[in-house]
């Protein structure tokens, strides 16, 4: 019996929409399932929105190369679909001696991933790029930007409607079978109605919601485990004053987060985070306030002694989808095909935080690769 579908991708966020249209513009018939009333509503619009270059992870992990490789591949597709982006550049500081070797390690690291172009400043050079900062030591990486992370999801949801594929919102995968005929079957439900559907492959890009989606299809692969959830929240606080800063500024990361970082929209507006707050479920709740925006400014204010007094205004939270917890090595990103699981035309990607907006394309076309093999 033919499918219902050729290829259901579950999951309308940044990663599952790339997905997709890479599908669809291929020639496959593809159909997107979306639990929300529109794409993106979770990981994908809570986030920087900036286009990393490539410079933090470890060498040969997915999130390097894809990093380095979906850097380029946005920043073509923006100039293609006429998608906002702004190739500003970020400034890696160093606040303290102690912090200096950090930041040489740093840009050791780049280099191995194939980031050529970062460029260790003098202060002179800091100060004329940036009057405001104050730091002992900064680099300079040309590469990095920031996008309309809406604008970009829009451009992708309209190739693959062009392309012939569909997307469903307010749909719930609420069960899966993987059944002899070698397809797949999926109980949606929708409207307080559960319907069923059939396709050929799968693909779960599902976010926060990967580990629910993986833990409902029996592995075929004996010890196969899928990746649990661990929520980590990030608040994020803007300026309310003008921002004097042309550049993002990024302070030396932490064992899990790359520090408090001064963002820019498109518009210019500064704002600040993520922090990270580890918690048991999704609430995007901002949790204390007042205590949080203490420590913004104080961590702050190691680069930007000036920061305006009570200029610092709660803007959003977001939460990461790590399948790491705290204190644990942070993970690489998880994309696992029959290798992993013995289940054929099946992949499921876990873990796809930062810097899954900026490796979306190239996630796109891994996964791609994986499916036709």
């Amino acid at each position: 019996m033919a499918s219902d579908i050729e290829t259901v991708v579950i999951g309308a966020g940044v990663v599952g929409l790339a997905i997709a249209a890479e599908l669809a513009e291929a020639g496959r018939d593809v159909l997107v399932i979306e639990r929300h009333h529109t794409f993106g509503t979770e990981t994908s619009s809570r986030n920087s929105e900036v286009i990393h270059a490539g410079i933090y992870y470890p060498e040969g992990s997915l999130r390097a190369k894809l990093c380095v490789e979906g850097r380029d591949r946005l920043y073509a597709f923006a100039k293609a679909y006429h998608v906002p982006v702004h190739r500003c550049g970020k400034l890696l500081v160093a606040t303290t001696e102690a912090e200096v070797a950090h930041l040489a390690a740093i840009e050791a690291k780049a280099a191995r991933n194939g980031v050529t172009d970062l460029r260790r400043l003098t202060l002179a050079d800091v100060h004329r790029l940036e009057p405001d900062v104050r730091c002992v030591a900064a680099t300079l990486s040309p590469s990095t930007g920031i996008i309309d992370g809406h604008a970009f999801m829009a451009a992708l949801e309209a190739r693959v409607l062009n392309s012939g594929g569909q997307i469903v919102f307010n749909s719930d995968v609420v069960a899966i079978s993987a059944d002899p005929s070698a397809e797949f079957r999926l109980a949606i439900s929708s409207g307080g109605d559960v319907s069923d559907l059939s396709c050929a492959r799968l693909v779960n890009s599902a976010g926060l919601g990967a580990s629910r989606i993986g833990h409902m299809i029996e592995a075929g692969t004996s010890g196969y485990v899928v990746p649990g959830l661990f929520p980590a929240k990030g608040h994020y606080f803007s300026l309310s004053a003008g921002a004097p800063f042309k550049h993002l500024i990024y302070p030396m990361p932490s064992a899990d987060a790359l520090g408090v970082h001064l963002t820019l929209d498109m518009s210019g507006a500064a704002r600040f985070g993520p922090d990270i707050y580890w918690q048991d479920d999704l609430d995007y709740a901002f949790v204390d306030a007042d205590r949080r925006r203490e420590v913004f400014a104080a961590e702050i204010k190691r680069y930007w002694p000036s920061l305006p007094e009570d200029a610092l205004t709660p803007a959003y939270t977001g939460i990461r989808p790590k399948i790491y917890g705290k204190g644990m090595p942070p993970a690489d990103f998880e994309i696992h095909s029959e290798a992993q699981h013995g289940i054929k035309d099946f992949v499921a990607l876990y873990g796809i935080e930062s810097p899954g907006l900026t490796s979306s394309l190239a996630i796109a076309a891994h996964v791609t690769g994986l499916l036709d093999r």
